[in-house]
């Protein structure tokens, strides 16, 4: 357990956080730059093994040449002693298979929204001639705003690569796999693109296409099996993202889209209405596709021997042919002759004996031959411990055995997943296409997490000090809950771990966060939203009311009360002010007659009137003429409820009438 440790002085490790085949991830804090990271350190049991070490500079390499917002960023790659690490971007957040696993189906709009930035970021490494070749929810992560980041860049290899792996072994997650890597071909773009249309299929079923009961089972699916339509499941998906997945994973690698650039463009207008009666894609039909053709091995030269004996024969026919001819050309005696007949039988039946002696031996031969090569051969056993299951195929594949049964066991020394051992074990001879059984390391053996939520923290500490888990860790938050319960757990009740691999996480409670509510009284609108985020309360306006004495938009009254005690993240209520409330008017109107009194004859004279009332004040002249004989004119006064309305008339400055009219003289 690295907890507490410094590395290089600088990164502190502060918990683990995940962990995979070859390393361990930790939440650590780069005390130079005082903020949080993640920190991949090379697991110690692997450190030596080249492979695992190999792969992890590939992946430090990878990842730092590449800058993107959805791919997660390396600050700094390291060794400290025989420890190798990689400090990364933090992120808060889960795995897109957790998220899958929690809200799956989801939608087409959110899954095409995920798929947009898995695209641009896979782009990106394209651009800079890396294939990331192990796309899957468990490599990319999703933070708490909701945006993803692909990481795991641990089997990426260059486009210019030619193999995977040294030994060409297909590296991958089989469920993701495409095609020409199930089979051990070399991955290219196109391999990622596929990768990409599985995980599009996840998201919006929240399954995976293909599923069997063995890595090798689901491997042929993805050579031989159409991808299913997920419209068969959720008939309101469009058929135009349906389309993407079938066309990004599609079995040949040139009927998928060119580049992720097309793809991610693609996306761009999927859900568009324009898209909506698109036809449902179908691959292209290759009528002169390449058949598989079994080899044919040399034959054995047995026409040659068949041959042989029958030009033996045509020459012992000859050698019969020539004595006759000479015995009628030269005249022997009787005696004579039948010496020469007998010396000629013996000759030939030396002769055939020795043509029969000659096609036995090369029978024989040819037989001797024919077994050695055909018969089968004796082949040592290749130790494939430690590997992984595909690698190990390929490896006793490649050798001339056949693959058996795989079987599985728990073991504290190989890594789950890997190969502990072979039957018949490794070292020996067997005849080429004898079966080979695999053992599989289930990993060290697991226990199911008891269910502490709900039982007091001094009952379970007791019991977790005493059992086999690596640690254990108490972290205290308020809950409704009395003091001291659990209130939740990591991992959860029934969750099966390795003990000694297993911190287990306890929430206790410490009972209800209560704060002290402040006067709100007074306050406006913006003070209101500032008061709400300082202090965790939820403010809500529960209604408005007319106030004489509070100015409109302020609060007359809220609940709970000043001073009184809330828990955090409660809801205060409050009344706002809508000012004062309107008050009815009514009209007053009065005719009068202003007299025309000059001191001389045809003397013009000038009238000022003035009013008090809802809408006017006597300060200023509400109307102004002049008069050469007596003038009627009317009085127009708008009272408000429970006010008064008053009016008066100068002529030449002399005040000649006024009044005040309460509200009820008005009509």
């Amino acid at each position: 357990m690295l907890k507490g440790k410094r590395i290089n002085d600088r990164y502190k490790i502060l918990e683990l956080i995940g962990g995979g085949g070859m390393s361990n991830v930790y939440l650590a804090h780069d005390m130079i730059l005082n903020r949080d990271v993640a920190v991949k350190v090379l697991r110690y049991d692997a450190s030596n093994e080249e492979e695992f070490h190999r792969r992890f500079q590939r992946e430090a390499l990878s990842a730092t040449s590449l800058t993107h917002p959805n791919i997660v960023s390396i600050y700094d790659v390291g060794e400290d002693q025989d420890m190798h690490y990689i400090v990364m971007e933090y992120i808060k957040g889960k795995t897109l298979k957790q998220y899958i696993n929690e809200f799956s189906p989801l939608s087409p709009a959110r899954s095409v929204q995920i798929m947009k930035q898995l695209t641009s970021a896979i782009a990106h490494a394209h651009e800079n001639q890396i294939i990331h070749r192990d796309i899957k929810p468990q490599n990319i992560l999703v933070d708490n705003e909701g945006n993803v980041k692909v990481t795991d860049f641990g089997i990426a290899t260059s486009l210019s690569a030619t193999s995977y792996t040294k030994t060409n072994s297909v590296i991958g997650t089989v469920h993701y796999l495409s095609p020409e890597q199930a089979r051990g071909g070399t991955a290219t773009n196109q391999s990622d693109i596929y990768s990409l249309g599985i995980v599009l299929y996840e998201l919006l079923t929240g399954e995976l296409p293909f599923s069997g009961e063995s890595a090798v089972s689901i491997a042929l699916k993805h050579l031989q099996t159409e991808t299913p339509s997920v419209r068969a499941l959720d008939a309101s998906i469009p058929q135009s993202l349906e389309n993407v997945i079938l066309k990004a994973t599609a079995k040949n690698p040139l009927h998928r889209y060119s580049s992720v650039e097309e793809m991610e463009e693609d996306l761009q207008t999927v859900l568009s209405p324009e898209r909506l009666s698109e036809k449902k894609f179908q691959p292209p039909v290759d009528d002169d596709e390449t058949k598989a053709i079994p080899i044919i091995k040399d034959s054995l030269p047995f026409s040659d021997i068949a041959n042989t004996k029958v030009n033996s024969q045509k020459t012992e026919k000859a050698e019969r042919v020539k004595p006759e001819k000479a015995q009628k050309e030269v005249p022997v005696k009787e005696k004579d002759k039948k010496n020469n007949k007998n010396n000629n039988k013996k000759k030939n039946r030396r002769k055939m004996v020795a043509i029969i002696v000659a096609i036995i031996a090369i029978i024989i031969l040819g037989s001797v031959l024919a077994f050695n090569l055909l018969s089968p051969k004796k082949i040592e056993i290749p130790d494939v411990s430690n590997m992984e299951v595909e690698e190990a195929i390929e490896i006793l594949e490649s050798e001339g055995f056949a693959i058996g049964e795989q079987k599985e066991a728990h073991s504290d020394e190989v890594e789950e997943g890997l190969v502990i051992k072979t039957n018949p074990k490794a070292g020996l001879s067997r005849l080429e296409g004898t079966e080979i059984e695999l053992v599989v390391s289930l990993g060290n053996e697991k226990i199911e997490v008891d269910d502490y939520v709900g039982k007091q923290i001094n009952q379970v500490t007791s019991i977790l000090e005493n059992s086999d888990y690596q640690d254990f860790d108490i972290q205290q938050v308020y809950s409704d809950e009395p003091e001291g319960t659990i209130v939740e757990q990591q991992p959860s009740a029934g969750e099966e771990v390795v003990p000694s691999e297993t911190t287990i996480i306890l929430k206790v409670s410490q009972g209800k966060n209560e704060v002290t509510v402040s006067d709100l009284t007074g306050y406006d609108e913006a003070e209101l939203e500032e008061y709400e985020k300082s202090s965790g309360f939820n403010v809500e306006i529960d209604s408005e009311e007319n106030s004489d004495t509070v100015p409109a938009g302020e609060v007359i009254s809220q609940n709970p009360k000043a001073n009184s005690s809330l828990e955090e993240g409660g809801t205060i209520e409050v009344v706002l002010s809508k000012g004062p409330a309107e008050k009815q008017v009514k009209m007053y109107y009065k005719d009068i007659v202003i007299p025309y009194e000059p001191f001389q004859l045809g003397e013009i004279q000038s009238v000022r009137i003035f009013i008090e009332d809802k809408t006017h004040s006597m300060v200023e002249p509400y109307d102004e003429f002049t008069i050469t004989e007596d003038t009627n004119y009317r009085i127009q006064l708008e009272i408000a409820e429970g006010e008064t309305a008053a009016y008066r008339i100068e002529r030449d400055s002399t005040n000649i009438a006024e009044e005040t009219i309460p509200y009820d003289r008005a009509e």
